[in-house]
């Protein structure tokens, strides 16, 4: 199980100062991350989304890390593909390659917010075939190795030019597919590419569902199922003991949770199973934080406790079939002292 840290880039509060800390912090934390052995540091795209995430330019932001840290990789999770030309995609991605030594993991995703289609002029409804056209384009760049390549589309062009600079990567870096819906599971598995999901909407026992079927999906399509990697992001943290966790953890945790299942809709949400978890985690936020924690937990959609019961809850991840945990550490406004104990005790004590 490989254990990485992921980011929304939270920030509780109104005043710029509040938001340049919370950008401080959690490069710092990544570089803690990098001693102590994290695989890969994920951040995401998201536009408009004031407190919950103000991680509008990862790649800035992963360059900036770049140079502080050795080892760690530098995961995008994910890139909107839909939202600018495939030539800046590729550049920018590349040039993040370069700057870090090949440490890039590239994670796309068309997004799940309408807002988002509508500030960047791009129709909502046709979010999947823009996104699949943009990351053919990428791809076929960078496969192009800087020789010209041309491609028409009604919402981009590329006319016969040869984009630089080259991923360090050949001929490029991993590919990841984010997706909370069982129909993006399948479709990236029909292209071989590795799983990004999380267990807040479904819950653990229903993803593992769906990581089976994409699993035997790659199978069908002649991808060997045991060379792609499915990764799951969980608000994590754990504590001297476990009641100590919930006193610590509880009020971020649900914070976030509140922003979470109003902020962010998936494109495709009619899945009936996911529906009844979203009401679940809307409900859990409004209970007491006790109950709360208790629905939360029970479901794998949180992990708040200590060194034991976190071991059992990678257990059960790993029954589930991923191959890597991402720990959100930091979240819902956490203090930076707690997350760096929390990302310490993770990797001394859960995984010792």
């Amino acid at each position: 199980m490989r254990i990485s840290l992921g980011y929304e880039l939270e920030v509780r509060g109104r005043t710029r100062e509040v938001e340049q800390q919370a950008f401080r912090n959690v490069m710092d934390q990544v570089v803690l991350g990098d001693r102590l052995g994290y695989d890969t540091a994920w951040f995401v795209e998201h536009h408009f989304t004031r407190g919950f995430s103000h991680s509008s330019a990862p790649d800035l932001v992963l360059a900036a890390i770049s140079q502080r840290t050795e080892r760690i990789h530098l995961g995008l999770g994910v890139v909107l593909l839909p939202f600018q030309s495939p030539i800046r995609s590729a550049e920018r991605i590349a040039t993040l390659d370069v700057l870090s030594g090949g440490r890039v993991e590239f994670g796309t995703g068309r997004g799940a917010s309408p807002l988002e289609y509508q500030a960047f002029q791009r129709p909502f409804e046709k979010s999947r075939q823009i996104w699949e056209d943009s990351l053919e384009a990428v791809l076929a760049i960078w496969e192009a190795d800087g020789e010209p390549i041309s491609r028409s589309n009604e919402f981009f062009e590329i006319p016969d030019v040869a984009v630089y600079p080259r991923p360090a990567q050949r001929p490029h870096p991993p590919v990841w597919v984010a997706s909370t819906s069982l129909e993006g599971y399948l479709a990236a598995a029909k292209h071989g590419y590795h799983l990004l999901g999380m267990t807040m909407l479904k819950g653990i026992d229903d993803v593992a569902e769906d990581i089976a079927k994409y699993r035997a999906e790659l199978a069908r399509n002649g991808f060997d199922p045991d060379s792609r990697r499915v990764a799951l992001m969980i608000p994590w943290f754990v504590g001297a003991t476990r009641d100590e966790a919930a006193e610590i953890a509880a009020d971020p945790v649900l914070w976030y949770i509140r922003r979470q299942v109003n902020l962010v809709t998936p494109p495709d949400y009619y899945d009936a199973r996911h529906a009844t978890h979203r009401v679940l985690g809307q409900l859990a936020a409004g209970m007491p934080p006790g109950e709360a924690m208790a629905t939360l937990r029970e479901h794998l959609m949180v992990v708040v406790d200590d060194a034991e019961g976190s071991r059992k809850a990678v257990a059960r991840i790993a029954e589930a079939g991923a191959t890597d945990l991402i720990l959100q550490a930091q979240v819902g406004g956490l203090a930076h002292e707690r997350v760096c104990e929390s990302m310490t005790r993770f990797m001394t004590e859960v995984m010792q």
